[in-house]
């Protein structure tokens, strides 16, 4: 499936309320929030980088898409977003999951903000929030694809 607008991509990720647990016990937060609480902390650690950010924002696309099939989640999310979100928020979330060594600065900082967005207790805001960057980014990367 390749979504093709961002208002395609908010109601996907909008079905993450209530399904599955990121987390521990009772400090667990759903597929939803640990998404935005992923991104919120991305946009703390690098303000300016509006692509890391959406990344973090829609990396639970494979889970969203693909619940079944835990291998093929990361290429899924990938062939999803490229079209919109352009090839380095593709390339990212292909190499999802961040764990193992970071082979460079993005990822490290993926992960971290993937681990910490795991846990319930802040306010990470809501997605519509998001719509004006995602749109950004899709704009960028429409933009690039014409100079292609």
């Amino acid at each position: 499936m390749e979504l093709r607008s961002v208002e395609e991509l908010m109601d996907l990720l909008y079905t993450g309320r209530g399904v599955g647990g990121q987390g521990a016990g009772a400090r667990e937060v759903d597929v939803h929030d640990h998404a935005l609480q992923t991104a919120a902390l991305l946009r703390r650690a690098r303000p300016a980088d509006k692509e890391l950010q959406v990344t973090g924002l829609v990396h639970p696309v494979g889970l969203l898409l693909a619940p079944s099939d835990p291998a093929g989640r990361a290429g899924r999310a990938a062939d999803a977003v490229r079209g919109l979100l352009g090839g380095r928020v593709a390339g990212l979330l292909r190499r999802h999951p961040w764990h193992g060594p970071a082979v460079d600065d993005d990822l490290a900082v993926l992960r971290q903000a993937d681990e910490d967005g795991r846990a319930a207790g802040f306010d990470a805001g809501v997605l519509e929030d998001w719509r004006t960057v995602l749109e950004l980014v899709a704009a960028r990367a429409s933009q690039l694809r014409a100079v292609d």
